[in-house]
């Protein structure tokens, strides 16, 4: 996947018609995580063209994480709500709002009750 994609993130459930969530500006990719994810989402994935290139609607979580993992697979993407695995450690994290960052490091009581991460943030021009 070369080039840059938007990541456009959308609250179903709110309000009238529903909410943006977040929109993102990254690198392309296969995976993002997610910081704070709605209990629904609808996802529309562009390339830097502006054209869609997979999208997923009415995407359910379990509320029981504070990290989602988006997936795209043939065009669609899917959702997996869960802590991060060590494996995930360096890829892009967006937080409600749409900033993207890395996720540099990850942490979390075996029970869930607590947790600590690192995200790095890198902008230019």
């Amino acid at each position: 996947m070369d080039g840059q994609q938007i990541w456009d993130l959308w609250f179903p459930r709110a309000a009238a018609q529903g909410l943006p969530f977040a929109r993102g500006r990254l690198d392309a990719t296969e995976l993002l995580l997610v910081h704070a994810a709605p209990d629904a989402l609808d996802v529309a994935v562009r390339n830097g063209a502006g054209e869609l290139i997979a999208s997923g609607r009415g995407l359910e979580g379990t509320g029981e994480y504070p990290m989602t993992l988006l997936v795209v697979k043939n065009g669609r993407v899917e959702r997996d709500d869960h802590w991060p695995r060590p494996d995930e450690i360096g890829l892009p994290v967006i937080l409600p709002g749409g900033e993207v960052g890395i996720l540099t490091e990850w942490w979390n009581a075996p029970d869930g009750s607590e947790w600590r991460w690192q995200v790095e943030f890198y902008n230019h021009r």
